[in-house]
């Protein structure tokens, strides 16, 4: 995968260092909220980016919800606290100990006696058929993980951090809080190579997790390196804009829609919808409880080139291949 467009970036943004302080503690805020309010919502905390913003920066607890949430939200800004710390620090001196750190964070107060520990039980990944390591094996895939860490890298940064939080949650070496503390480990490698850290947005859950699930059974790693890069792109766009003096665009609420509901505004029917889903062309962003899959506005651009080259009469496969090479390599 060719990572050029991020270099090229980050020397735009290079360029324009040293940035004013004022814009520097801006952003720091505004991302310490954004990567709290996402990573938590990606393992389920109910807490939206409001409520996540007063818990993290007023310690004003919200009605209605969770001790254990409010205390995610408060352990999260925290080990972004602690990794900012690490960011003069080279990647390769990371060690098991830094990783047991984020990891004793992310838990203090919920869950103290794993917290910072390795786990000693069998563990499952709801919903997936990834068989995860023996508990007796965790200390030495640990060891190893380190190891690798530690050695020469001819990785992108942007690519070493993503295979670094790869690797973290297929070892799953805790009973809880191993995504949390992948992608703490991820952003801490990308500040310390000069990289804005990695926004995984809450509407990009489901294709998160069936890219590294995707992976972990086998396949290519293709399309989680993609997330990954899109998420890191992102980022640099926000701090280019900011730097050049320019208003970000601001974040966005998206209501997910329901396949009815897209269907109506591509004027398509719902069987056609779940056929193209099920061909790999549109990705699901959520799957409710009650098993409704839920679908991001932003397919409605795809759909419309997806009707276009059925008019010219190509084949659904030949479809994949046009919109893969018709989209930016990392679009919004």
């Amino acid at each position: 995968m060719n990572f050029n467009r991020l270099t090229d970036k980050k020397q735009a943004l290079d360029a324009l260092r040293p940035l004013p302080d004022d814009l520097v503690r801006n952003l720091d805020d505004w991302f310490r909220v954004e990567l709290t309010y996402t990573s938590n919502a990606i393992e389920g905390n109910t807490l939206n980016r409001r409520e996540t913003a007063l818990v993290v920066e007023k310690g004003i607890t919200i009605g209605g919800k969770l001790l254990r949430e409010h205390l995610e939200a408060v352990n999260h800004a925290q080990a972004l606290d602690w990794i900012k710390e690490q960011v003069n620090h080279d990647p390769g001196h990371l060690v098991e100990n830094d990783i047991l750190h984020i990891h004793g964070v992310i838990l203090k107060g919920i869950d103290d006696a794993n917290a910072g520990h390795y786990r000693s039980v069998p563990v499952r990944i709801s919903g997936s058929t990834v068989v995860l390591p023996n508990p007796a094996t965790v200390p030495d895939l640990m060891c190893d993980f380190a190891e690798w860490l530690a050695s020469d890298q001819e990785l992108h940064p942007v690519e070493f951090s993503a295979e670094a939080h790869y690797r973290l949650v297929t070892i799953h070496p805790f009973t809880d809080g191993n995504g949390r503390s992948a992608r703490i480990l991820m952003n801490m490698i990308l500040l310390m190579s000069g990289y804005p850290a990695a926004i995984i947005r809450k509407r990009d859950r489901l294709a998160y997790i069936r890219s590294l699930e995707k992976a972990q059974l086998g396949g290519s790693r293709e399309d989680y390196l993609k997330i990954i890069a899109r998420a890191v792109d992102r980022s640099l766009n926000i701090y280019l804009s900011a730097a050049s003096g320019k208003n970000p665009k601001p974040v966005k609420e998206y209501k997910l829609l329901k396949i009815g509901e897209l269907a109506k505004q591509v004027g398509e029917r719902n069987s056609t919808i779940r056929h193209w889903t099920k061909q790999g062309l549109l990705d699901v962003a959520e799957v409710t409880d009650v098993g409704y899959q839920l679908y991001s506005p932003e397919l409605v651009g795809r759909i419309r080139k997806i009707q276009a080259l059925k008019k010219q009469r190509f084949t659904l496969r030949e479809i994949m291949e046009k919109i893969s090479s018709i989209e930016p390599e990392w679009s919004e």
